[in-house]
């Protein structure tokens, strides 16, 4: 069982930057290959980045060239820095973690994941 809980989100102006973190709890936080989405009010929950245990990343293409996705596996954390933000970044951020044995899968998928945090809110003003 792995428990996750976000934090660091909060209002910010066009342009400028937050820090979210995910602190996971367990043992095994290196098995886990972590994902970052987000959701507005009635939208799906979307994509927007991807950790493995070794620090291979991919994100999506909204974020790409502004946020960026690390991880201390000594921490049992993730950080998703977000640069030049705009206000269609405003979302709840929720972090994802998935046990990772080396198969294939699409980590822009929720279902691939079996774990979740609670979400923290991110708002973008213009």
């Amino acid at each position: 069982q792995v428990h996750l809980v976000e934090s660091g989100g909060g209002l910010v102006q066009a342009g400028g930057s937050l820090r979210l973190s995910c602190a996971a709890s367990g043992r095994t936080f290196s098995s886990y290959a972590m994902g970052w989405f987000r959701q507005t009010p009635g939208k799906e929950r979307e994509f927007v980045a991807a950790i493995w245990s070794g620090g291979a990343t991919y994100a999506a293409d909204s974020v790409k060239g502004r946020f960026t996705l690390s991880r201390h596996n000594d921490k049992n954390t993730v950080y998703l820095q977000m640069s030049s933000l705009k206000p269609e970044d405003t979302a709840v951020y929720y972090c994802a973690a998935r046990f990772f044995s080396g198969d294939y899968y699409d980590p822009t998928r929720t279902y691939e994941y079996e774990y979740w945090g609670q979400g923290t809110q991110v708002t973008v003003s213009s």
